[in-house]
């Protein structure tokens, strides 16, 4: 999004949704469960944010082995994640409960949430805050969900999609502006790096060239599609032949 030129909101996905299906919004860049539960929308095509193996971002931060983990803090900010989550653990036999409604951490904090909670507890994080998390606490056992993905589907996950209204009067013109926009920071990613401030730049190269992944193509299409078929098992959407409405 760097070097937009237009109105643009930054918010929680959540609100960035409800905007959108109110028609405050042209367009969000949202978490990928909401096209998949409304598939109303055109997607960019060509744009997504995904990773094709450790996402390093999306984690469960644990301090005991992961069979024993009795249950799960989840991001107040996680969605989609959410849903990766519960099915990879089925997938694993595993059946920890999972706490709604977690804070937000810190740094410095302790994996356990809430406050009381066994010393067999774990956290979902998501985004920056897990970023920093594991940065400061590199000895801490981690479970990358996108590494998880990847070793069961052989396929890229895909996190976040550009959706644009269906009453946009011309939503391939804006596609293109974003497409552009996207490639044209890419082809910048040195020199968008060197204005970060938070966090060290070496580990943004890594972070951007080796963990995530911004196309929207056939692989990441299929993972997708994949996740579809997920959602359908948890109930979360009615079973239907999933097609993209591409723009």
């Amino acid at each position: 999004m760097h070097g937009w030129e237009g109105d643009l909101l930054l918010d929680h996905p959540s609100v960035l949704c409800r905007k959108l299906a109110q028609g405050d919004l042209d367009a969000a860049l949202v978490s990928s469960i909401e096209y998949l539960r409304n598939p109303t929308y055109k997607i960019v095509d060509d744009v997504s944010i995904a990773s094709d193996g450790p996402v390093f971002s999306v984690v469960v931060v644990h301090s005991t082995a992961l069979a024993d983990v009795a249950e799960i803090s989840l991001d107040p900010a996680s969605e989609t994640s959410v849903v990766l989550l519960r099915y990879l653990l089925r997938r694993r036999g595993l059946n920890p409960r999972l706490i709604e409604g977690g804070e937000v951490v810190t740094a410095g904090a302790s994996v356990r949430a809430p406050a009381g909670a066994p010393a067999s507890s774990a956290r979902l994080l998501i985004g920056d805050q897990a970023i920093r998390f594991r940065l400061a606490n590199p000895d801490l056992r981690v479970w990358d969900l996108g590494q998880e993905w990847k070793e069961i589907m052989h396929l890229p996950f895909v996190y976040a999609l550009w959706l644009v209204r269906p009453q946009v009067i011309d939503p391939r013109q804006l596609a293109e502006r974003l497409r552009a926009l996207r490639t044209q920071n890419l082809a910048r990613m040195d020199e968008l790096i060197a204005q970060e401030q938070e966090f060290d730049h070496e580990f943004c190269r890594r972070y951007y060239r080796d963990h995530l992944r911004f196309g929207f193509g056939e692989r990441e299409k299929k993972g997708l599609q994949n996740f579809a078929e997920v959602c359908v098992t948890q109930n979360l959407i009615p079973p239907r032949a999933m097609t993209f409405n591409l723009v």
